[in-house]
């Protein structure tokens, strides 16, 4: 298996959360400047994205709030916000991760595994903006989990 710095970094990336791919130059430094201030980009554009959507869930609760005579109704509405809330709080602790993210690129420690030390690399980063592993430490996670909940 290649090392993870080198898979998939020449692959065609798709647009995350609307910024465009960052273009890899030949011999530029991993985790330099230029990608530090994409991927600042691309969380702070994430984060933005989830406020606006937090903002539009109370505006959406406040509107149509609505107390309703028959029980069924009020049960369907009632069903229909603890949905959006837990939408919301899933949001709420990926805003939290965003957060940690922006830290990590403000100390220069973004990019890299906390487990092996390793680049992440360009490509699992737009794919997963807030992964802290590389994908083989990530993988091992992963079957560590599958053997404990069996």
């Amino acid at each position: 298996m290649p090392p993870a710095e080198n898979r998939n970094e020449n692959a065609p990336a798709q647009a995350a959360h609307g910024v465009e791919p960052y273009k890899i130059n030949n011999g530029e430094p991993y985790m330099n400047d230029a990608q530090k201030d994409h991927f600042r980009n691309i969380l702070t554009t994430w984060k933005k994205q989830l406020m606006e959507e937090v903002d539009r869930t109370v505006d959406h609760m406040k509107s149509d709030a609505s107390n309703f005579a028959d029980p069924a109704d009020r049960a369907t509405q009632e069903e229909e916000f603890a949905l959006e809330l837990r939408a919301r709080d899933r949001e709420r602790k990926l805003i939290k991760k965003i957060d940690e993210s922006l830290v990590l690129i403000d100390n220069d420690e973004y990019g890299y595994c906390e487990a092996c030390g390793v680049d992440i690399g360009i490509r699992r980063l737009e794919a997963r903006p807030t992964a802290t592993l590389c994908i083989d430490c990530k993988t091992l996670e992963e079957v560590k989990e599958k053997q404990t909940r069996a």
